[in-house]
């Protein structure tokens, strides 16, 4: 029985990133010896342990067979005669195909090293093709570290898409990879990738269709990853990566991916008002007022902080007037005394909070 660390902790070690958890295959022993070694199952697809003392996961060396279309359709076989080689021969990509054996030796069989120092994500062998959710892992990591995908592998997930493995994608596994790729440094080099190889039309067609409109590519690109750069939250992201759908289209694709509610509730605002977020500074008081309320930002502060953000990644970096406005704005609203108010109008309590609210931010637009 021989325990090596794999995976995602080798590669972040060999790119000097800080490694938060580690994954470990275990090569020549079956549950049973896993068991006596104080091991705890989990997991009912393929054997995976919990350590006794450190709750890491432990995997038994294993091999796949694909059985059916999609990221499900697979058999696994794991046996203590399961090799490391054959184990890592089974993953997606160069860079995550590499192992640390307990006495430090770094065990590269498919030169993940090279490609690290490269700056290049290539997959290990054709069976790569057998699983569509790595065309979106391969896109993400583009994101993440500002990778250049290998020609051969552009040309598989090509193949892949053409032959229909993209349309096998389930929206759970749409969304999480989607969210994930939002949320690293460089977001539009998931959108780019996914787009080269036409997987986008087939995961996102909502947001393919957005490629095809003048100078909209080059200016998702620039908002989306100036909300990386400021380190935005995901409803931020999300949102300026739909900001130029169209509303009943943007809807359907935030229902057929399951967007959480933050996400989808915050891009609709934003898409509705776009154009007086952008132009909040020069607002009447009324429509200010009306616009403060669409964003329920009285009850939900977070979320006008939030849709400022799309404002300022949507338009020039340098302009904070319609922030200022309307922070100033909210300021003013929230001031009114909506009890002494209530006292002296009880016949028409809502009406009478929401008038004084509108003087108080014309008072102080004057």
């Amino acid at each position: 029985m021989k325990t090596y660390r794999v995976g995602g902790s080798v590669r972040d070690e060999l790119l000097g990133l800080d490694v938060q958890d580690h994954d470990w295959v275990v090569v020549g022993a079956d549950p049973a010896e896993m068991a006596r070694q104080g091991f705890k199952p989990v997991g009912a697809d393929f054997p995976v342990f919990l350590h006794p003392q450190t709750h890491e996961e432990y995997a038994l060396a294993r091999t796949e067979r694909k059985t059916g279309p999609g990221y499900k359709g697979f058999a696994f076989h794991a046996a203590p005669d399961v090799t490391l080689e054959d184990d890592l021969r089974r993953r997606d990509l160069t860079i995550n195909a590499m192992a640390r054996a307990e006495d430090g030796t770094l065990i590269d069989p498919h030169g993940g090293e090279h490609d690290l120092r490269a700056g290049i994500l290539r997959h290990v062998s054709d069976a790569f093709a057998e699983d569509p959710v790595r065309i979106l892992r391969v896109a993400r990591f583009a994101a993440r570290f500002g990778f250049s995908v290998a020609t051969e592998t552009m040309a598989l997930m090509h193949r892949m898409v053409a032959a229909g493995e993209a349309d096998a994608l389930v929206p759970e596994r749409v969304w999480q990879e989607l969210s994930r790729g939002l949320m690293e440094q460089e977001p539009s080099r998931m959108l780019a990738v996914l787009r080269e190889c036409g997987a986008l039309a087939r995961a996102l067609p909502e947001i393919d269709a957005t490629f095809d409109l003048p100078e909209v590519p080059e200016k998702l690109a620039s908002r989306v990853d100036r909300a990386a750069s400021r380190g935005h939250a995901l409803p931020v992201r999300y949102s300026l990566l739909v900001l130029d759908v169209p509303a009943q289209a943007a809807e359907s694709l935030a229902q057929r991916v399951n967007a959480p509610s933050d996400c989808r509730t915050l891009a609709i605002v934003a898409l509705r008002d776009r154009e007086l977020f952008a132009s909040a500074a020069t607002l009447d008081a009324e429509t200010t007022l009306a616009l403060l309320e669409r964003a329920d930002a009285f009850r939900r502060p977070e979320r006008l902080e939030h849709l400022i953000q799309v404002a300022e990644c949507d338009g020039p970096a340098q302009n904070r007037e319609p922030r200022d406005a309307l922070l100033r704005a909210a300021q003013a609203a929230r001031a009114v005394d909506a009890g002494a108010v209530a006292r002296e109008n009880p016949e028409d309590i809502p009406g009478a909070v929401r008038r004084a609210r509108l003087v108080a931010i014309a008072d102080l637009q004057k």
